[in-house]
């Protein structure tokens, strides 16, 4: 079982946690990690994209010359894909790209990398978040404390001070246990977690009882 030592905002060790080895020592699965980063980024494709078929483009209304006798190709329309300012043939109108990805996958995608960060040791367990206003410049002393000024942090969401306090950091972000996600957690260089945080996020990946 990995024991991690627990620190407070000003970088000082305060206690110990034993963090559950289903979770935090699994085995790291590249594969899975791209399978979920890729998932994640289609999800959020805005998919707005949009051309215009003939039917679409304005005007091109009336036939532009004869159908015989000129010599020429016979046309029925200045707004054909051939013509400058026609239409578009197959292209991209707007989509949503999000497909579905099992639960199952998602969980051990997310397994392995919380392992990986703390087999890198780059996940740093704090006591808790405290703050005594919802002031970036708070968050960001604390951060720099901790050495730890691009990551991703994560604790609950009745820590508004928190919350609201990161929403302009330039490097790093908040999350609650809920939002923890794969592309983030590789997004970002380190892991600051709270301890109530931590177990939260255990109890919802440990892996059930076969």
């Amino acid at each position: 079982m990995p024991t991690i030592d627990v620190k407070n905002t000003s970088g000082d060790t305060v206690g110990i946690i034993d963090l559950d080895d289903r979770v935090w020592a699994a085995d790291v699965n590249e594969h899975l990690l791209w399978e979920v980063v890729k998932w994640q980024r289609a999800k959020r494709r805005a998919g707005t994209h949009s051309t215009r078929t003939v039917a679409e483009v304005r005007g091109g209304g009336k036939k532009p010359y004869r159908q015989k006798g000129t010599g020429r190709a016979r046309q029925g329309s200045t707004r054909a894909p051939q013509f400058v300012g026609g239409g578009t043939v197959f292209g991209p109108h707007p989509r949503d790209y999000g497909y579905a990805l099992p639960k199952k996958v998602r969980r051990g995608a997310l397994r392995s990398a919380l392992s990986l960060r703390l087999k890198e040791a780059r996940v740093i367990v704090l006591d808790r978040f405290v703050l005594d206003h919802a002031k970036t410049r708070e968050v960001a002393s604390a951060l720099k404390k901790l050495g730890a000024e691009r990551a991703l942090i994560v604790d609950t969401k009745e820590n508004e001070a928190l919350a609201r306090g990161a929403r302009n950091l330039a490097r790093a972000r908040w999350v609650a246990p809920e939002g923890l996600n794969v592309y983030d957690l590789l997004d970002h260089e380190l892991l600051v977690i709270t301890q109530d945080s931590a177990k939260k996020v255990e109890a919802a990946l440990r892996p059930a009882a076969k």
